[in-house]
């Protein structure tokens, strides 16, 4: 999720995430009716879109938990597991062929049935579409799709890729219904079909999205509760607000470091009724410069900046400690992280940056303007941008300005080329150092901005695909981080802790986010409703 397009999900620093809550109330009716069990969440990421083929962003919150994949992410392993498949594995030694057999009695909300010739339309019109802002960049190493029968499902590889398993496990591979979703073009409208946990009862873009428990779900998600509301906020204030009047039960993605450690200073003083866990972070924040822009397209410029940002100071200024500095693109806690920007620039350096601009023959302060997303990912974003603002003009080296765009008008933005330097967030598709590596190269990449460089593309990244232990593909990802830290054409910033804000009832928390914290609606529960 991942900003997955963010393409991500992706955001021009993302803040941090909090998780989901269960409430449960009774319905109007007669006395017949059973008491339903209903939750109400809040987010600051609404999706996009409701077509699949054409998100790479927050927008797979919504399909995690509507539509199916082949494979999903189990609540105790980071290792993709059969969702829709009864079972998947590869059939050759050289990880090119990958065989799934369907469950039976598969079908769709809308009871068209759930097949083989499904997953094939599903996969296939994302490369058909191309759409920009979708995850065409993840199928890079797909070369078709053939069907045997009803049930069975034979993905072919253009070369070797162990991490093929995961992609099938993230909503870039979301079962659609064929009926509904053309093969070439996108599917308009508020509606949507799927397979999963739960139908899209209703509604209403940027404001709430009603989901119910499908009663024809066959997948191995327990759901343990009957409706859930997800209600989208432009502001995390609005949404903690709506918390703690307990208008929601659940905020998640887009707390701000204030509300984190408020919330932790109220339970110090004896305040109960809320609670905070703090849960594993994988998300990242960087900066991108564009190679086409005559400013930042200057290798001397973007290493000064690596030279002069001070991640340490960011964190603590603006994060008050809810997040860590990042020195590399794969953060801690994947196999394979290293600091490699901190190997290649050191501490922050006045001194050095100022020598790597004149010895360019720079002698002026550096123009540059970064932008950045105004309403998605919480109400830090624009204090991080001023961070940076105040510590590259402080220099004196450079006359930073800083400019917000709302989601839809700064993807147009960067997608076309027009900001020379810009943040973006990622949320993981999937827990593995490829994911933080090949998402940022090459032509068709999730930023919109073509990042080549063919030992990575060519040698680097084919090597580890090679690797099933992906402890041994690390050696590969060591290299491509010195590279991409050499380059300097992307500037990690920071790596997000993901904290869950819930009302004291609510229980299923801990198991709320998966691996690449996408929220599972289904583990929540009130702890009445028992």
């Amino acid at each position: 999720m991942s900003d997955r397009n963010g393409s991500l999900r992706i955001a021009a620093t993302v803040v941090i995430s909090t998780s989901l809550v269960a409430g449960c109330s009774s319905l109007p009716g007669d006395d017949a009716e059973e008491q339903r069990r209903e939750i109400v969440t809040g987010t600051t990421s609404a999706p996009s879109t409701l077509d699949p083929a054409a998100a790479w962003d927050g927008s797979w919150e919504l399909y995690k938990n509507t539509f199916q994949t082949l494979l999903s992410f189990p609540s105790s392993s980071s290792s993709p597991e059969p969702d829709a498949a009864k079972r998947c594995r590869f059939t050759d030694n050289a990880s090119r062929v990958y065989r799934c057999t369907l469950k039976k009695g598969l079908k769709f909300s809308n009871g068209n049935p759930l097949d083989a010739e499904a997953v094939k339309h599903s996969v296939e019109r994302v490369g058909a579409i191309k759409s920009k802002s979708g995850p065409l960049g993840l199928m890079g190493s797909l070369d078709r799709v053939e069907t045997l029968g009803k049930s069975t499902v034979v993905f072919h590889l253009k070369k070797p890729d162990a991490t093929f398993p995961f992609i099938l496990a993230t909503p870039a591979t979301a079962i659609v219904d064929p009926e509904t979703y053309p093969a070439k073009k996108l599917f308009k409208g508020d509606k949507l079909v799927g397979s999963g946990p739960y139908t899209l009862e209703s509604y209403t873009k940027g404001k709430s999205a009603k989901l119910e428990k499908y009663a024809d779900y066959k997948g191995p998600a327990k759901v343990k509760n009957d409706v859930v509301t997800v209600n989208y906020y432009k502001e995390s204030s609005q949404m903690v607000k709506a918390l703690k009047g307990k208008k929601i039960d659940v905020a998640y993605r887009g707390l701000t470091p204030d509300q984190v450690t408020g919330f932790q200073k109220d339970k110090a003083n004896g305040k109960n009724d809320i609670e905070l866990n703090e849960i594993l972070g994988s998300e990242i924040s960087y900066l991108v410069f564009n190679p086409q822009d005559p400013t930042a397209g200057k290798a001397p410029v973007r290493k000064a900046i690596a030279e002069l940002i001070d991640r340490k100071a960011l964190v603590r200024n603006v994060y008050k400690r809810t997040a860590d500095p990042l020195y590399s693109m794969v953060p801690g806690g994947i196999t394979g992280h290293t600091s490699a920007f901190y190997d290649a620039y050191g501490e922050p350096s006045k001194a050095e940056a100022e020598k790597t601009l004149r010895e360019a023959g720079i002698n002026k302060k550096v123009r540059l303007t970064l932008w950045y997303t105004t309403d998605r990912y919480g109400d830090t974003t624009g204090d991080t941008f001023a961070e940076i603002k105040r510590q590259l003009n402080k220099s004196g080296l450079f006359d930073i300005t800083v400019k917000g765009r709302p989601w839809s008008e700064f993807v147009e933005g960067y997608s076309k080329g027009k900001y020379p330097a810009f943040g973006r967030g990622w949320f993981p598709d999937f827990p593995d150092a490829d994911n933080y590596v090949a998402p940022f190269v090459g032509e068709n990449n999730a930023l919109g901005t073509p990042y080549e460089n063919r030992e990575i593309t060519e040698d680097l990244l084919p090597t580890s695909r090679k690797e099933s232990n992906r402890a041994t593909a690390s050696r590969a990802f060591t290299s491509a981080q010195k590279i991409i830290a050499k380059d300097a054409r992307l500037l990690p910033l920071w790596q997000g802790r993901v904290y869950v804000a819930s009302a004291k009832e609510v229980s299923g928390v801990e198991w709320v986010l998966d691996p690449s914290t996408l929220p599972r609606l289904w583990e929540l529960q009130k702890k009445s409703s028992w």
